[in-house]
């Protein structure tokens, strides 16, 4: 798919400015702005009806905001211009059980405008890509659960997209089937594409998005990197270290040095809360060297993004 990277956008792949989208009385989306580069995966979590399925909606040119404006790849979300650099993988299985893989990707492919020869390095393609291009000839009814949600995803692929919208693409598949899913998502970032990801598996978002964006009663809380949403809330790292020989003496080394907020020891244990943890281990690491400590393991625990949605929403994610 090496055309991925010649037709992206050098700037924003995705611009959202201030968009707003009432229901009746109901105000779903309250002027939600962020952007995507290309090649980057962008998580866009949220409790139940906070706005995602509205939001991504307009980025597709699905629904029109109130107020605000979507651009993709620089043009305005729901023109011809726009969809033709947009794929959208539903939720739900959008294919007919009735047709082989092929068959499916041939028929969808022909609905964006493709034939002939174009038409079948598309379809090959996107088979490659999904894994699934030694199955391409069974009917979809055949495929198991993950199979169908790779296909689905496969369909998304045709018109290479600079940018990829996916809606909960693992629900209700298998962890083998889900690990597979992930993977090929994350190469679709190496590959240049911009990516919005949904999901309700917090470890996803911690997998594969590169920033996340935390939306709640219509409004977007917090957007950054687990690390710069984590040290937002002013939550810490901490290293457990088993180790023998004068722990006390280790501790007290650790306690001075810069970024170690606090040094407890108990049964041949030493437990740091530090700010950046894996930064630290190294000088951790030669402190104990320096006092003669023998160290036999080390963990380091750091917080994580369910700690974040947890404080900014008081929910969890599947709630």
């Amino acid at each position: 798919m090496a055309t991925v990277e010649a037709v992206a956008t050098k700037g924003p792949v995705l611009e959202v400015s201030g968009i707003t989208r009432r229901f009746g009385d109901r105000l779903a989306v309250d002027d939600v702005s962020f952007s995507i580069p290309p090649g980057e995966i962008y998580g866009l979590l949220g409790p139940n009806g906070a706005g995602k399925t509205t939001t991504i909606k307009m980025i597709c040119g699905l629904l029109q905001a109130d107020s605000g404006t979507v651009r993709v790849a620089g043009h305005q979300a729901g023109t011809l211009a726009a969809k033709a650099v947009v794929g959208y993988v539903p939720q739900d299985v959008a294919l007919y059980p009735d047709l082989t893989g092929r068959e499916n990707l041939q028929f969808l492919g022909r609905l964006f405008g493709l034939s002939g020869g174009v038409l079948d390095e598309r379809v090959d393609e996107a088979l490659e890509l999904s894994d699934l291009a030694d199955r391409a000839g069974e009917h979809l009814s055949s495929y198991s659960g993950g199979m169908q949600r790779r296909l689905n995803i496969a369909a998304g692929l045709l018109n290479h997209p600079v940018l990829l919208v996916l809606d909960e693409p693992t629900v209700g598949v298998d962890p083998q089937s889900r690990h597979a899913i992930l993977e090929r998502v994350q190469s679709f970032g190496q590959l240049g594409m911009a990516v919005v990801y949904t999901t309700h598996y917090m470890e996803e978002a911690e997998r594969v998005c590169d920033r996340v964006g935390i939306i709640d009663q219509g409004r977007l809380v917090a957007e950054g990197t687990r690390r710069e949403l984590v040290d937002r809330l002013g939550e810490r790292d901490r290293i457990d270290l088993g180790a023998s020989g004068d722990i006390e003496r280790w501790a007290e080394a650790c306690r001075a040095l810069d970024g170690v907020d606090g040094a407890a020891v108990a049964d041949h244990q030493v437990q740091l809360l530090v700010h950046e943890g894996r930064k630290l281990l190294p000088a951790v690491l030669e402190a104990a060297e320096r006092t003669g400590v023998q160290v036999s393991s080390v963990d380091v625990v750091e917080p994580d993004l369910e700690a974040v949605f947890l404080h900014l929403t008081g929910t969890a994610l599947r709630e």
